[in-house]
């Protein structure tokens, strides 16, 4: 089973790319944590056109067997423990997952079609370079939920 993040972005800073690696190297070797950088829009221009070309990029990037898991602000909120549940059941599947975060203007119609599922980390609007660091957490406490790691504390 592979994680994959598929995210809009090239240049996140110094503390999210730190961030994001210390959760990640502390996944284990059979659920490794993969991140593809997107190249976002330069700023101005036609919106929907850059929508348009993200989602395109990100669509390239999804495999056809992948579980997606779009994440969005009004997604369905779930808790760590039915994330490692979900976690659980795409390891026992041998499901690769692939988690889109989108850009400063969210995610592409086709990009929200292709999706499995949409997921919300929170119902605050959060930067997308942040979500990186959110999400990665979010795996690894989900994986110490499942083997019983006391990083969790719920």
């Amino acid at each position: 089973m592979k994680l994959r993040i598929v995210s809009v972005g090239t240049k996140a800073p110094a503390w999210v790319r730190t961030g994001f690696a210390e959760y990640t190297k502390r996944m284990p070797n059979e659920m490794p944590v993969e991140l593809v950088e997107i190249p976002a829009p330069k700023h101005g221009g036609d919106k929907a056109k850059h929508m348009q070309s993200e989602a395109a990029k990100m669509l390239a990037a999804i495999g056809s067997d992948d579980w997606v898991v779009a994440l969005d602000e009004k997604g369905k909120r779930i808790s760590s423990v039915q994330l490692a549940g979900k976690l659980d059941q795409w390891r026992m599947d041998s499901t690769n997952v692939v988690f889109l975060v989108g850009g400063a203007d969210g995610l592409g119609k086709d990009v929200r079609r292709r999706a499995n599922e949409t997921v919300s980390l929170s119902e605050l609007t959060l930067p997308h370079y942040m979500v990186r660091v959110i999400l990665a957490e979010a795996l690894y406490r989900a994986w110490t939920i499942h083997v019983g790691h006391p990083y969790h504390r719920g």
